[in-house]
This record gives C-alpha cells, structure tokens and sequence, in this order.
C-alpha cells in the first residue's frame, strides 16, 4: 500500500530531523509539544495546520509548504457510487469519553477512536495538563492515564479555545477548587451557550463566575444533588455525569436527552463502577464513588451522523448503496422521514457493537424518485432528528420534487450555510436565520466553494459536489477534517473521485 500525502510529509519532517541532528524530544521542545506528538506527525498519524507546518519549517531551516495552500478537495462530480461503506465510530463518543476518563486514576484504554483533527485536539489540551496520553494497539485505541493531579494552570487555552472545553469542567473539579477554563470553541454557527452546564455544577455546589475571555471556577465540598438541566443538551448533561461520578452519594439528572454520546459516557462510567439507572431515558440517577482507581477497557460506539452522511451521499448520487455498522436507535426517525419521501432502503437484521450494547444494522439504498415533505423537517432533543443530522436533509431535498421547509432551530446561523449550495445550482431561499425553503428538484453543477467553518454545513456541501455534473472545489477543507477520517479516501473506494490537492 503506498503512503498517504499525510504520511509522505511525516516522513519528510522525520528526514529533515534526522539530516538536523536532532532527537524527537530535541524537536519537541523546540516546538513546545510532547514527544508523543512528534511520534504521530512523523508516522503520518497528526494532521497538521499552516500554522504547525511554518512553525515547523522555521524549526527545521526548510520550507514545508507554501503558506498560501491549504488542502482542497476536486470532486468529479455525476458518478455513482456502489458497493458498501463502514461507518467509523462516533466523534462525539471519543471526545466525551476522553474527559470522562479523567474520573479514572487508573488507566483506561478507549479502543476504535478515530483519526480526526477534534481528537487530536482534546489529546493536545489532556497532555497540556499532564495526562499521560497515547495512541496503542496499531494506533487504534487511546490509553489515558491522568494520575492524582493535573496541572490545570498549563492549560493550552489556544487549543481549548478551539474545542468545547467546558466539558472538562466537570472532571476538573475533582483535581481542583479553583481554575480557570476559556470559552468554548467548536463550530463556528453562532453563539454556544453553557448555560446547562453552569446551572447543573451549581447544583453540585461549584461556583462559576464568568470574564471577559473565561469562566472561573471554584468550589469547596462537593454534594450530589438533583439537577434538572436547564436546557435538554447532550453535553451539558454529559457534563453532569462526570462531576456526579466521583461525589459520592446518589445524584439524579433530570431532562438529559438519552442521545448516543450521552449513553457513551454512561457505559464507560459503568465499567468504572458507577451505578447509573435509567440510561436510554431523560431521568438518571447516577450512584457517585469517592474514588475510582481501576484498569479499565472500552469500545467507542459507531457514529449516526457519518452513517446519514452515507446515505445522503447515496441518496443525491442516485446509488445503490450498503452503509454497514449503523446505530439504528439513533436514525430510525431519519428513516421514517426518508420513507415518506418515497426513498426506498432496506434493513438488516440487528447485531450489536463491539461495546456490546449499541444495536447495528446495515442499510442499503437504492435509486428512487423523491418527492419533498408534507411538513417541514426539523430537529429535536433524541428521539427526535438529531441536530447534526438534519443539515443532511438539505441535499436530499436539492434533488427531491417540491418545497422542502427545513427549519434548523438550534444554531442561528447554521441554516445561512445552506445557501452555499446555490453557487451548485441548487434553488434554496433563506427566510430567516433558521429556516430555509427548498424548491426541487435541482440540476446541479459543479463550482468552487469556500469550506464554511463548521463541519456538518462542510459536509453537505461536498456531499452535492458529488451529485453535480461537472468538476468541483471544496477549498480549505479542514472543517471537515475535525470529524471526518480519510473521507476523500473512503469514497473513491465506493466509485466517487476526489482528489486531494495539497501544497507540498
């Protein structure tokens, strides 16, 4: 198998070192990262910004790449595609059970966590604090072990600026009464509330005072509590699950969407020996231990949201089409609205993940006339549409016969990226910054496009670049990489082309 583009500049900065005499940790400090980071650029392992490539560049003495490229996709679009196509398990599920390991002072190994630009980062801020971090097993799994004190005060607050750093908040506070944390990061689709998360520590006796540029946060003794969240969010409820787990007592979470991150954490925390009741419902009631030192290993589940990438893929590009390993609890809704439209798919019979409680699927589409909704498609806290699902729906409605209301409530400027598929022809008005009025079905052509920066909005554009006749550019597409592995990859296995055009 020939290296990847990412695995030749690895090996390229390796040759460079190595012809500069100096040693990985020599490297490391020079560019005030961990040993360990250095191991996975040089293996092709870390994807790598403009920013890390000149830093590195000046490092070496040599010029990586040319600092007015980024990474492009050119998409051919019109072909079908064909086949199956696995889907890898969940970016949502890594992240959060790597914070929830921070209740762990013993080892925990995360097995099936993917390569993607969101988990390098939250490694990036672990190793900041001093948690000892590293890819095992073929570099598949993560061993995470955060020892009896975290050094919160080296925080990297460029990285957690980048991430949804408050969800750290809950672990944190059982290494410390006093820190500070900078606001969240993430996509960039308006203003991200933490008001869930704030009210529910409240109740867990934290105190957060809120600046200009971070939220300080203290406490004395810790309590459990009963905690009705603020608002029906799955990482503020997430949040609430790894604060209760090390107070000890009995602490109910009321209102927490039963969401697959959310059943995640709550199988890793089981297997820290936490009791938790009520999991796969909105009331849990989590049996908090004073202290958790184990060895302890666990399997990521398979992601809903790249399985309906799959399918929309499929749907636009008019393929029969086999998504295997889908987390039918999580898209069954999606089906059913898939269903009225007059798309045609089949169900296999359930197996479940390799975590032994997520049930799976595979399903396979098949080319069909669709027809738009009778009513407007919107999102809901699970078991509704879930809210990264729906912006899947946009392309699907490009292609379908009549006027689709998409009405994307929960982000209010997420619905303005929707419009970007216009310069592909597609017929989409904006009414508000929520909603947005299809008109179907579509001829769309090929054109260049900007990547918004947000990764499900990213990922819809591409996913009609596929449909459009003609040869696209999807320019600076790191908003995809954040939650997506290989995808241009991937889908040349299954008959697309997509060539990744980068500036080495």
């Amino acid at each position: 198998m020939s290296p990847t583009e990412q695995e030749k500049i690895g090996l390229f900065i390796k040759k460079l070192r190595e012809e500069k005499g100096m040693t990985q940790e020599e490297f490391s400090d020079a560019l005030k990262t961990s040993q360990s980071a250095i191991a996975r650029i040089e293996s092709g392992n870390q994807n790598l910004t403009l920013e890390n490539l000149e830093k590195i560049s000046e490092v070496l003495g040599r010029q990586i790449i040319s600092l007015n490229d980024s990474i492009d996709f050119k998409v051919h679009g019109g072909r079908k595609l064909s086949g199956s196509i696995e889907t890898n398990t969940s970016k949502n599920g890594a992240v959060n059970m790597m914070v929830a390991a921070l209740v762990n002072n013993g080892t925990t190994i995360l097995r099936d966590i993917p390569h993607i630009e969101e988990v390098y980062r939250y490694i990036e801020l672990l190793e900041s604090v001093g948690v000892s971090i590293k890819w095992v097993q073929n570099d598949t799994a993560l061993e995470i072990t955060p020892g009896k004190k975290l050094k919160l005060s080296k925080l990297n607050k460029d990285v957690a600026n980048r991430i949804r750093s408050f969800t750290f908040a809950g672990a944190f506070v059982h290494y410390s009464n006093s820190f500070s944390l900078p606001h969240s990061g993430g996509c960039k689709m308006g203003e991200r509330t933490v008001a869930s998360h704030k009210y529910a520590l409240e109740y867990f006796g934290i105190n957060i005072n809120t600046k200009e540029s971070s939220y300080e946060i203290t406490h004395d003794k810790l309590k459990p509590a009963h905690v009705p969240l603020y608002e029906s969010s799955d990482t503020g409820a997430i949040t609430a699950l790894i604060a209760a787990a090390r107070i000890k007592g009995t602490t109910v979470i009321k209102f927490a969407p039963p969401n697959y991150q959310v059943q995640d954490v709550c199988f890793l925390l089981e297997k820290f020996g936490v009791k938790i009741e009520g999991i796969g419902t909105t009331t849990l009631t989590v049996h908090g231990l004073e202290n958790i030192d184990l060895n302890v290993e666990h399997y990521n589940s398979e992601d809903p949201i790249e399985s309906m990438f799959f399918i929309s893929a499929g749907i636009v590009t008019k393929s029969k089409l086999t998504i295997t390993r889908c987390p039918i609890d999580f898209l069954e809704l999606e089906l059913e609205k898939l269903k009225r439209m007059g798309q045609k798919f089949s169900v296999s019979k359930m197996y479940f993940s390799k975590n032994g409680r997520t049930k799976l699927v595979d399903i396979t589409i098949s080319p069909s006339k669709l027809t738009a909704p009778t009513d407007k498609l919107h999102s809901q806290p699970y078991p509704g549409i879930n809210q990264d699902n729906l912006p899947f729906f946009v392309p699907i409605a490009c292609v379908a016969t009549g006027q689709t209301l998409v009405h994307d409530w929960t982000w209010e400027n997420r619905a303005i990226y929707f419009t970007e598929l216009n310069r592909l022809g597609a017929d989409i008005k904006l009414l508000d910054p929520h909603r947005a009025l299809i008109n179907g079905p579509a001829k769309l052509r090929g054109a260049q496009i900007v990547s918004p920066p947000a990764l499900r909005p990213t990922a819809i554009i591409l996913i009609a670049m596929l449909a459009s006749e003609g040869v696209s550019l999807l320019r600076n597409v790191y908003s995809i990489k954040r939650g997506y592995a290989d995808i241009a990859e991937r889908l040349n296995k299954i008959g697309a082309k997509i060539e990744v055009i980068r500036g080495v």
